[in-house]
């Protein structure tokens, strides 16, 4: 092989050397192999975006209690736009929805809403066990003030891990009956104590020191 050759393969086997290399690096590097997209359910109207929604169920499979819903909401948008309901078609369910304290539940132009975990907003469908099911992908629709229904998929979860401090509240347990002294009791109780004594210490005891001799003498 002629030298004029012989460095043209080399120069071919070290552009591919380099174009290899390059591609390795685009594929571990470009802003499409890095971005990373969230697991749980998102969706785009207009200015809302929905973003993270899951509904979370009671931990203990046996609880008929309520789920929650949880989601972060953005608008994009020029003007607030305020959530006015969520609701899961076809079972009938509808979120009783409470803003944080101090809060409301109105989305100001180009901010955010965070429903679900410790101080703030919260959505909370009742005795919804039978309704939505750990594991499925449940239709839920948003309804705004502006933009209207938004409507995706959400995967229902048990609240449990990572979801833990996101669930419903379990609801508190019925009050039992405590034990409490009957009026009867208490009445027949405090005046029976010291008046049966003195009652029948002084009708008993004439009765008990009365003797013959008394009983003659004042015949006689």
């Amino acid at each position: 092989m002629s030298s004029s050759l012989r460095r043209g393969a080399l120069a071919a086997s070290a552009l591919a050397f380099s174009v290899a290399t390059l591609a390795g690096c685009a594929a571990g590097n470009n802003a499409q192999t890095l971005e990373v997209k969230p697991d749980n359910a998102a969706m785009t109207v207009g200015d809302i975006k929905l973003q993270n929604v899951v509904v979370i169920t009671p931990s203990e499979l046996a609880s008929t209690g309520p789920a929650a819903v949880s989601a972060t909401v953005f608008n994009n948008g020029k003007t607030a736009q305020t959530l006015e309901s969520i609701t899961v078609p076809g079972t009938g369910k509808t979120a009783e929805l409470k803003p944080a304290e101090g809060g409301s539940l109105s989305i100001p132009a180009h901010g955010s809403l965070v429903i679900g975990g410790e101080n703030n907003a919260s959505a909370v469908l009742p005795n919804s066990r039978e309704a939505v099911q750990d594991g499925n992908a449940q239709k839920v629709t948003f309804t705004f003030s502006k933009t209207g229904d938004v409507s995706l998929r959400a995967f229902v979860v048990p609240a449990a891990g990572y979801y833990s401090s996101w669930g419903p509240t379990a609801a508190p347990p019925t009050p039992a009956d405590t034990a409490s002294p009957s009026p009867s009791a208490s009445t027949s109780g405090e005046p029976a104590s010291p008046a049966s004594p003195n009652a029948s210490g002084e009708a008993e005891s004439p009765a008990a020191g009365a003797s013959p001799s008394t009983s003659e003498s004042a015949a006689q």
